[in-house]
C-alpha cells in the first residue's frame, strides 16, 4: 500500500527548516539544497512543494503572519481594548528567539517587495489587517474612556505598525542580541501617552 503522504504537513516542515537555514545562514545561504537536507528531503523533493526558492519565501511569509495572528487571537480572546492592543503588539515584537526567527523571514521578503507586485500586495493585505485590528482596539479603548490622546487613531496605528517593524528590522540585524532590552517597556511608555489624563 503506498504511502500517504501529507502536503500540507510537508510545506510546514520545508518552512520550518527554512527558518532554522535563515536563523543560522541568512536568507542568501538558504538555498533549496540546504533547505533540502535540513529538512531530511532529496534535493529535488522539494520542487513539487516550492518550485523556487522565491515561492518557498512567500509561502514562509505569509506562515509567519498566520502564526503571529494566531497567537494574537489567544492571548486576545476575552479581550477588548487597550489591554487587546498590548497584547498584539507583544505578539509582534521580537522579544524571544521564535519572533526574532520571524523577523529574519520577513525582512528578505520585504527586500523581495519592493520590486515584484505579488508579493508587496501580500505584504499590503497583511499589514492593511494589522491596521485594523489596531483600529478596532482603539475604538473599543476610547469608547471607554481607555485612550483620550488627540492624536488620530490612524496616525497611532501608523506609530505602532512603524515601531513593531522597526523591531524587527532591529533584532534580525542585531545577531548578539537586541538593542534594546526594554521593548516592553518602550510599547507601556508609548500606550500610557494614549491617555495622558490617567
Amino acid at each position: 500500500m503506498p504511502k500517504i503522504v501529507d502536503h500540507d504537513e510537508r510545506r510546514l516542515e520545508l518552512v520550518d527548516a527554512t527558518w532554522r537555514i535563515i536563523a543560522r545562514l541568512g536568507v542568501e545561504g538558504a538555498t533549496m539544497r540546504e533547505i533540502a537536507i535540513e529538512a531530511g528531503f532529496a534535493n529535488g523533493a522539494l520542487k513539487p512543494y516550492f518550485p523556487t526558492k522565491d515561492t518557498l519565501l512567500a509561502f514562509a511569509f505569509s506562515h509567519v503572519f498566520n502564526r503571529t495572528n494566531e497567537r494574537v487571537a489567544a492571548v486576545t480572546a476575552g479581550k477588548s481594548g487597550v489591554a487587546a492592543l498590548r497584547d498584539f503588539c507583544l505578539e509582534v515584537l521580537p522579544l524571544d528567539e521564535e519572533r526574532v526567527n520571524e523577523a529574519r523571514i520577513v525582512i528578505p521578503f520585504w527586500q523581495k517587495a519592493v520590486n515584484d507586485e505579488e508579493k508587496a500586495l501580500i505584504h499590503r493585505s497583511s499589514m492593511d489587517q494589522w491596521r485594523r485590528m489596531i483600529l478596532g482596539y482603539l475604538t473599543q479603548a476610547r469608547a471607554t474612556g481607555d485612550v483620550t490622546a488627540a492624536v488620530p487613531d490612524e496616525a497611532v496605528a501608523g506609530h505602532l505598525l512603524n515601531m513593531l517593524l522597526g523591531a524587527q528590522i532591529t533584532a534580525a540585524l542585531a545577531p548578539e542580541g537586541p538593542i534594546s532590552t526594554d521593548l516592553m517597556g518602550e510599547l507601556d511608555g508609548y500606550l500610557s501617552l494614549l491617555c495622558p489624563a490617567r
